[in-house]
């Protein structure tokens, strides 16, 4: 079978369109249209049906997608090995956790990362979705959970919990709550308990949200909400790290917080030996253990 036709195949079956593909792929939809046509005529069955609005895969065309998908994964696969059997820790880490952890934790350190390897090649991909690491949506991911996907090397890195914090400005107006039923006289802040988030941290905001507060922010960002608490708009549900990176916060309710929310680092079993996922893999452990020493001395 012709690889230069399986791969203008994938090309058209991902897009759904002749023209799409062609733009990709710098050819013409014409010179696509028949190297389709020239692949169907070679198999004897038809891959698409045709309409106005595009290409829809028929069931041979399904059956052939998916073993070009599993190629195209093989391949991916066989260059980071590639990429990854020289000496140096070069090209592109695509790495992805959650907004919150993202850019409250884990953006603020990566600059010492890149001065340790300035061939390195960062895409930090910020999202409450869990992304396929065996199908390469990223190559290593940081999650809020223990991963279920199979062929994966994980580590739990941490526990992180959820706690409240205000300004000190805040307090100074409005007073310190010194037992939960008197959060009712605060503004609670806090993201939507529907909202995407480790269980743990939904549980708790709940239970917080059941008093009789006669205002609340609901934000869908832990960002958002640190913004909310630094600018003195209320007492903000919090991930506990937060108390070493911005230290002006002041912990309200101490012997309040959730359950622990464990937090894992994860990659491909095909990229064990990748020395890019491995300086990362090394970073973050360094991180948590400087993390782990200000925590215990209170910095």
């Amino acid at each position: 079978m012709d690889w230069d036709k399986l791969r203008i195949f994938h090309k058209v079956a991902e897009a759904g369109s002749l023209t799409h593909a062609g733009d990709d792929l710098h050819l013409s939809q014409s010179a696509v249209s028949r190297q389709i046509k020239t692949l169907e005529e070679s198999l004897g069955v038809t891959l698409f049906h045709r309409h106005a609005r595009g290409l829809i895969l028929t069931e041979q065309g399904e059956h052939l997608f998916n073993a070009t998908q599993a190629m195209s994964k093989d391949l991916d696969a066989a260059a980071a090995r590639i990429r990854d059997s020289k000496d140096d820790v070069v090209g592109e880490l695509r790495v992805t956790t959650t907004t919150g952890f993202g850019t409250l934790w884990l953006t603020r350190r990566l600059g010492r990362l890149l001065t340790e390897y300035p061939d390195l090649k960062v895409d930090l991909i910020l999202k409450e979705r869990v992304l396929d690491l065996p199908m390469r949506e990223a190559d290593v991911a940081i999650r809020m959970k223990e991963p279920s996907q199979a062929d994966l090397v994980r580590r739990r890195l941490m526990d992180v919990k959820m706690q409240l914090f205000a300004s000190q400005a805040y307090l100074d107006a409005h007073g310190t709550p010194t037992k939960l039923a008197e959060l009712e006289n605060h503004r609670l802040l806090t993201q939507a308990v529907e909202s995407p988030q480790p269980s743990a941290s939904a549980i708790w905001s709940e239970h917080l949200m059941q008093g009789d507060n006669p205002s609340y922010i609901i934000i869908n960002s832990y960002f958002g909400v640190l913004q909310a608490v630094i600018h003195g708009l209320g007492i903000g549900v919090l991930p506990d790290y937060l108390k070493i990176e911005v230290p002006d916060l002041v912990r309200v309710l101490p012997d309040e917080e959730s359950a622990p929310v464990p937090v894992f680092l994860a990659y491909p079993e095909e990229l064990r030996h990748s020395k890019r996922v491995a300086a990362f893999r090394d970073f973050v452990l360094e991180e948590i253990q400087e993390y782990r020493r200000a925590q215990r001395e209170g910095v």
